[in-house]
């Protein structure tokens, strides 16, 4: 493969395009991938953001081509993940109405065997500004595997005792009871598809932020809910590598991979930020 721009000891970060780099990939090598596209919908309208009006355009790469273009586009790098999973691998794919069904259509046309779709529910989602529809409030996650016959990592036990071991808990701070996290999953219970995890917090933008940046808490529980110590997780579109992080601190290996050198350096600032917490 190419020479990395970063490497460290489980985490490593490529600038490349995406589906070409695959093809450089290890067939079979890769034991989890998580993967949040371009959802396509930077159109020059507006959103809500920290209560004020922002452009939606987050950059060149967020632009659409067209329904078939950006359907084709999600084919090929879906059928490159295919091509460097193990055969018991699994990947998850996030997304939104703009892009979640297209991949979800090429997981199939690609063989790919679902296991689950899962509502990540924001709880504090920005309002909807033209008050004529309602208010996004959620973000739809794939999790599928490589070969119907093969049997994939699910760390059930890890996930029915999530609230005991990785969550502190919080109550609703108008009224003191149970919040959204406890209602949806109780405790010693099997956990529900339907997550409900706050969008990042101040604390994981520090050296900036990518516009579709994932919650730190969301990726734990993917990690933690799909791989083992030592397994190799792939990011196809790291952005700010939320998901190389989350791979790092519970022992995994990471590879990460995106196209824009100032997200790819952001990445850096956050694990190097992160590496040296570890070591005190």
């Amino acid at each position: 493969m190419r020479k990395p721009y970063y490497k460290k000891p489980n985490f490593t970060l490529y600038q490349a395009d995406t589906p070409e780099f695959l093809k450089e990939v290890p067939e079979n090598s890769v034991d989890m991938i998580f993967a949040d596209p371009p959802y396509f919908l930077s159109s020059g309208s507006f959103s809500c953001q920290n209560g004020k009006m922002v452009s939606v355009k987050k950059g060149n790469w967020d632009l659409s081509n067209g329904t078939k273009k950006n359907f084709e586009f999600h084919n090929e790098w879906i059928k490159g993940c295919r091509r460097v999973l193990k055969p018991n691998g699994t990947i998850w794919i996030s997304g939104t109405y703009h892009s979640i069904y297209q991949c979800g259509f090429a997981l199939e046309i690609n063989e790919f065997h679902f296991l689950n779709d899962i509502i990540w529910f924001k709880p504090n989602a920005s309002p909807n500004l033209s008050c004529r529809f309602f208010t996004a409030s959620h973000e739809t996650l794939i999790w599928a595997r490589k070969e119907k016959k093969e049997k994939h990592t699910f760390n059930y036990k890890t996930m029915v005792d999530w609230e005991n071991n990785y969550r502190k808990e919080i109550k609703c701070k108008h009224c003191g009871e149970k919040d959204y996290h406890e209602i949806l999953h109780e405790k010693g219970k099997q956990m529900r598809s339907v997550w409900a995890i706050n969008t990042p917090q101040r604390v994981e933008k520090t050296f900036g932020k990518h516009p579709t940046q994932k919650s730190a808490e969301l990726l734990k529980r993917v990690v933690l809910a799909s791989t083992n110590e030592g397994d190799v997780i792939l990011d196809p579109f790291t952005g700010s590598s939320t998901t190389g992080l989350a791979a790092y601190l519970f022992g995994r290996e990471f590879i990460g991979i995106d196209n824009e050198k100032k997200y790819l350096d952001l990445s850096i600032n956050r694990f190097e930020e992160l590496d040296e917490n570890m070591k005190k």
